[in-house]
């Protein structure tokens, strides 16, 4: 899996800061473990995230960088590396903050109607991105090496594919219950940090 690039999204309104984003992914929830509380009614201990992938075929240095939720459930097991990334905002989130059962939102990007496509985990917290290594892949860096690598990756796992796509478009229309989700503010971030709220919500779309 290749996943190099950010689309272009404008949008009018409050833009989310790169402080801001940090002080999402410091809060980080605690399992509670009271008897006095339900399974249903314990916080679980994951994070949430958005990571963009591109549905459609486009050829970089003779290699397709497409990637869709169905290349990722085609995949042994449903599990592939997350490659390619070469924003440092994006790499500090997978190396930094990812962690093994963290959920993600599976985004379709850079085609004619994005939108999340499905859900994913975390299976494999972040290691060296050794694409960055070989001279011949779209996202070879020469100043990445395996002594000293720059770029990292992590493994999801496919959960499920959504019953319809939710389009950005969709996303957009509800800005009053998402007005500070990522996606919609710093919408080029290939690796986005998601609120518990905004999750649950995207997830109400699904069946509407």
């Amino acid at each position: 899996m290749s996943q190099g690039i950010n689309e272009p999204v404008k949008m009018k309104g409050k833009r989310t800061s790169e402080y801001e984003i940090r002080s999402m992914l410091d809060k980080r929830v605690k399992t509670t473990n009271s008897p006095d509380e339900s399974l249903n009614e314990q916080v679980e201990n994951f994070q949430y995230w958005l990571m963009k992938a591109e549905p459609n075929s486009r050829i970089v240095k003779g290699k397709d960088i497409k990637f869709s939720i169905d290349d990722l459930a085609d995949m042994p097991d449903g599990i592939s590396q997350w490659d390619g990334v070469r924003n440092y905002e994006a790499r500090n989130i997978m190396r930094d903050n990812m962690k093994v059962k963290d959920k993600v939102l599976f985004y379709h990007s850079n085609c004619k109607t994005p939108g999340i496509a499905g859900l994913a985990e975390v299976v494999k917290e972040a290691y060296p991105d050794y694409t960055a290594f070989d001279e011949s892949h779209p996202y070879y860096d020469p100043k990445s090496n395996k002594d000293n690598p720059r770029w990292f990756m992590v493994d999801i796992k496919l959960v499920r594919k959504f019953n319809r796509l939710i389009t950005l478009k969709e996303l957009q229309a509800h800005k009053d219950k998402l007005k500070d989700m990522v996606l919609l503010n710093r919408g080029r971030l290939s690796v986005q940090p998601v609120k518990k709220e905004h999750y649950d919500f995207i997830l109400e779309l699904e069946i509407q």
